[in-house]
């Protein structure tokens, strides 16, 4: 295995990822910020779970093709718009809802979420980046 993920102590727990990555293989991979949207640019979801759930099938799909899976995965990074503390329990309810049928493993990878203000367009809620190290 080319990525070892693991929580030293003292360091804060419980979160739904992992606090390090260790990469020990020569392809980085790294996947562009996926949103909710099929591949002819239909959108997928209007709420924050659902494109969360999609944004996570897409980043799967170019790891896919990379020849990478999420345990390749060293880092995700994810921008939510008009982020709030209250709104966790729906951004991890579309982690969940994929987590088995795409093999992202739980805890996650180190993962950091970022909120801003709004992404590229209107109605995208979530953008999602990926980093693996194969081989």
């Amino acid at each position: 295995m080319s990525v070892q993920r693991f929580t030293p102590g003292g360091m804060m727990r419980p979160t739904p990822y992992h606090h390090v990555a260790v990469g020990t293989g020569t392809r980085h991979v790294h996947v562009s910020g996926q949103i909710a949207r099929q591949a002819d640019g239909t959108q997928v979801a209007s709420d924050l779970a659902g494109q969360v759930a999609h944004a996570l099938r897409n980043t799967a799909t170019g790891l896919t093709g990379a020849g990478a899976t999420f345990d390749d995965v060293v880092r995700l990074t994810f921008y939510v718009t008009r982020w709030t503390p209250e709104k966790i329990r729906e951004f991890m309810a579309g982690v969940d809802e994929v987590a088995t049928e795409i093999g992202l493993p739980q805890p996650m990878p180190p993962a950091s979420l970022i909120g801003v203000e709004h992404l590229f367009e209107p109605g995208v809620l979530v953008e999602v980046e990926a980093t693996a190290i194969t081989g």
